[in-house]
């Protein structure tokens, strides 16, 4: 039976969660986790390309797009809880994860603590490490931009380290999209998200101890997490395949959506059904 809808909702825990779920239900299920400051738009094309094989899924993070903020300081931890808790609402018992940057961090947070739920990682322009001291410096004074200067201007200064210099010529309208999913972020869920960001705990020291399969993608001009990082990942984890996306920044399903789907659809086709 094909399943196929957008903005559904969902409660989870002490939220409203909206959600986009489409594919057919007795199919492998794949979840997609959103990057910062964005939301689960951003995983379109994925989804249409993935729909006919698989039950794909994408939904909004606490405080991002249309899903609640709720009133509990936000962290990874919590991010992780609410996935727990939207895979029970929905009844999926194990799923393939893709995150995406901060998408990543949660999902590498889950398969580390609740490594059962989950039958393969797809890591998109992530990393393992905690924040530096001086990135949890570059956070807290974003957040009194912020406040003192805007959204737009948030906006403004992010595109360039979101995209690769060529986007700028090449992939406009995505470019205005993202623009359009940073404006319309809450200040508070901005703040909320940059201390959750800040305050997270290193995965590196677990990466042996995955077991599922791994796909590590990464585009060729990622700024924000760059190649070096995500090879660093593909040493530590012993199930892991490195693809570099070409022609693409920090969002390479965004930027090079024909090769980003190409390779997760290659590799999903190696991960057994459960």
């Amino acid at each position: 039976m094909q399943h196929a809808g957008n903005n559904f909702n969902i409660k989870v825990n002490d939220i409203i969660v909206r959600y986009n779920d489409e594919g057919p239900k007795e199919a492998s299920v794949i979840i997609f986790i959103h990057g910062f400051p964005l939301n689960k738009s951003m995983w379109d094309k994925q989804l249409k390309s993935l729909k006919d094989d698989y039950r794909v899924i994408a939904y909004d993070i606490r405080g991002h797009g249309n899903t609640d903020v709720g009133a509990i300081d936000f962290s990874i931890d919590l991010f992780v809880n609410d996935l727990l808790g939207f895979m029970d609402a929905l009844k999926i018992e194990k799923t393939i994860i893709c995150g995406l940057s901060m998408g990543g961090y949660i999902a590498l947070n889950a398969i580390e603590n609740h490594s059962d739920r989950f039958t393969a990682l797809i890591l998109s322009d992530t990393n393992c490490t905690a924040d530096s001291p001086e990135a949890i410096e570059k956070r807290m004074n974003t957040i009194i931009s912020i406040k003192e200067n805007g959204v737009e201007k948030l906006a403004n200064n992010l595109l360039p380290n979101l995209f690769a210099p060529e986007s700028f010529e090449t992939n406009s309208e995505e470019i205005a999209a993202v623009k359009e999913m940073i404006v319309t972020t809450s200040k508070q869920s901005l703040y909320n998200s940059l201390h959750a960001l800040a305050n997270r705990n290193e995965t590196c020291s677990k990466l042996s101890g995955i077991k599922v399969p791994v796909l590590i993608l990464v585009g060729e001009e990622d700024k924000i997490t760059p190649i070096e990082a995500a090879r660093a990942m593909n040493v530590k984890i012993r199930n892991a395949n490195l693809h570099i996306i070409p022609h693409s920044g920090h969002l390479s399903n965004l930027e090079n959506p024909y090769e980003f789907n190409s390779q997760l659809t290659k590799f999903m086709a190696t991960v057994k059904p459960i």
